[in-house]
């Protein structure tokens, strides 16, 4: 059987993209784990709001980043500002489940040539493409996450100047835009803590799925 580089490289940042997008994707689909939240932080005691009335502006707004037609927040306030920022979120979002559908086709592609051409991944300092998935991912977010861990506050700061770059209407005004009463800077901080935890368990299995299979025969 070939061996192909390349389809070791592909391979490595398929697995890389699909795992990272499917980390973010988690704490954006589950909505559970922001119910989770509604009272060890106390949102109904500090707000004044029920807890149907969160749950209910929570999923419309979700909903809207998800892809629906209407922007809402069920009884609290919003104002043009804030919906242009959720439109600024919903594009991130999409395109985060894109890619993780796109990865996650592209990883079975790679498979299914990969088996009808008879070819493998070359071993790339005698380690498999997992190895290296699981490697440069989960070191990239080691360093990442040690550095946000430091300074969550500035971290939060840096990622809305990355992704909404000369925007502002991100820091939301809680009497014109009550959502944001709802999504404290705690929730955020552990769905990044979620985010970075799946990561590293997914970077952990790669890596220790390629140290412990069999490896093929040469030639």
């Amino acid at each position: 059987m070939k061996t192909s580089k390349l389809l070791t490289v592909l391979l490595a940042v398929t697995l890389a993209v699909l795992l990272l997008t499917a980390a973010i994707a988690v704490p954006i689909l589950c909505r559970p784990f922001y119910y989770a939240h509604i009272g060890p932080l106390r949102i109904v005691e500090d707000t004044g709001f029920t807890e149907a009335q969160i749950k209910t502006a929570f999923n419309e707004m979700l909903d809207y980043c998800l892809g629906a037609e209407t922007f809402s927040t069920g009884d609290l306030r919003w104002s043009q500002s804030g919906k242009d920022h959720f439109t600024d979120v919903r594009g991130l979002f999409l395109l985060d489940l894109r890619l993780l559908a796109a990865s996650a086709a592209a990883l079975i592609a790679l498979l299914i040539v990969g088996k009808a051409a008879k070819m493998r991944a070359a071993p790339l300092l005698g380690r498999g493409p997992s190895f290296w998935a699981g490697v440069g991912l989960g070191g990239a977010f080691l360093v990442i996450g040690g550095l946000a861990a430091l300074d969550f506050d500035r971290a939060f700061v840096i990622f809305h100047s990355l992704f909404f770059p000369g925007k502002t209407n991100w820091l939301f005004d809680p009497g014109t835009d009550q959502i944001i009463l709802i999504l404290p800077e705690v929730f955020f901080r552990n769905c990044a803590i979620l985010i970075l935890a799946i990561l590293i368990a997914g970077c952990a299995a790669f890596i220790i799925f390629d140290l412990t299979r069999k490896k093929p025969p040469v030639g």
